[in-house]
């Protein structure tokens, strides 16, 4: 099982098709789970997915509309019932915070989890770790809603060729990557530089339902992933942008600004079958010469390798 992916367990947007649940994305980091955007019928996805509710570390809620929500009333009470005992981190705009009260609440059950609340009232810091950095921005939508961007600190990469030139190797090495510098018998010092080179931290970011934006394009940035909400076609950019919405042209602009690697389109409304959204990817190709994923349910992408340099 790959230690990064991206699982996709919904892709439409208002309203539910045959082929399409509402939104779900969770997000594979290492030890970490993080579930964006629990729409209806995210917990039976989950099951298709053989993603469980003792994997969940963080759920991020983007905003309070129903197709981004309304699954997290049974994910809650699955992990209760599954007996998650672990701290976590729930994120939402907190201007919006009693809809997540309500929700958390929809039903009676033995609630014993250890939710720790993140309320957003502006860019800030979610959760940051050794491993990595979870930030939100406003974006500009309807009504209040977040994006999220994951960032792994920069380290660096050991050369085994450099390493065997200066005869370091075993617990040596684990302790030049603590202190920087190391002491060779004869005297001589060896710093972390002379036997390795930068390895830059990957980076993901996760922005839904939003008109274009700097704030989107700031999420955005050198991200190895971007998944991003591509509600219409460019043919209607008036209709998307009265209603808070990307399309999928505007999509591939943010990713071509930010520098983005890999942009995975996402949130297509109903009124599209799955021969028009061919054209989504051509009309983001026109922006960004990335590559393209047309995002379906139930999809596994990984997230591409990390940049070198």
């Amino acid at each position: 099982m790959p230690s990064r992916e991206l699982v996709v367990l919904g892709t439409a947007s208002q309203a539910p098709t045959r082929a399409r649940n509402h939104n779900g994305y969770f997000l594979r980091w290492d030890a970490a789970g993080l579930l964006f955007d629990p729409g209806e019928g995210t917990q039976r996805q989950m099951l298709f997915a053989g993603v469980t509710a003792s994997q969940l570390t963080g759920i991020c809620v983007t905003h309070f509309h129903g197709d981004h929500c309304l699954g997290l009333p049974g994910v809650l009470q699955r992990m209760a019932l599954d007996q998650v005992t672990h701290p976590v981190t729930v994120s939402y705009p907190a201007e919006s915070g009693e809809y997540f009260g309500r929700l958390r609440r929809a039903a009676l059950f033995h609630d014993s989890l250890a939710l720790v609340e993140r309320p957003l009232s502006a860019a800030a810091v979610v959760t940051e770790t050794p491993a990595f950095r979870l930030e939100a921005r406003p974006l500009s939508h309807r009504v209040p809603a977040v994006g999220y961007r994951l960032t792994e600190p920069d380290g660096r990469r050991m050369l085994p060729a450099a390493l065997a030139a200066h005869g370091i190797s075993g617990p040596d090495i684990a302790l030049l990557q603590q202190f920087n510098v190391i002491t060779l018998p004869n005297g001589t010092l060896v710093p972390i530089d002379a036997v390795s080179e930068p390895r830059r931290g990957q980076k993901f970011a996760f922005v839904m339902d939003t008109r274009r934006c700097e704030a989107a394009v700031d999420l955005a940035r050198d991200a190895e992933l971007l998944v991003c909400e591509s509600t219409f076609a460019d043919a209607e950019a008036d209709l998307a942008d009265s209603y808070g919405h990307l399309t999928a042209g505007q999509a591939g602009q943010i990713a071509a600004d930010a520098g983005a690697r890999t942009l995975a389109l996402t949130h297509f409304s109903q009124r599209y079958t799955a021969g028009d959204l061919a054209k989504f990817a051509d009309e983001a190709a026109a922006w960004f010469t990335g590559d393209i994923v047309i995002a379906n349910d139930l999809d596994r992408i990984p997230i591409p390798p990390r940049r070198q340099g």
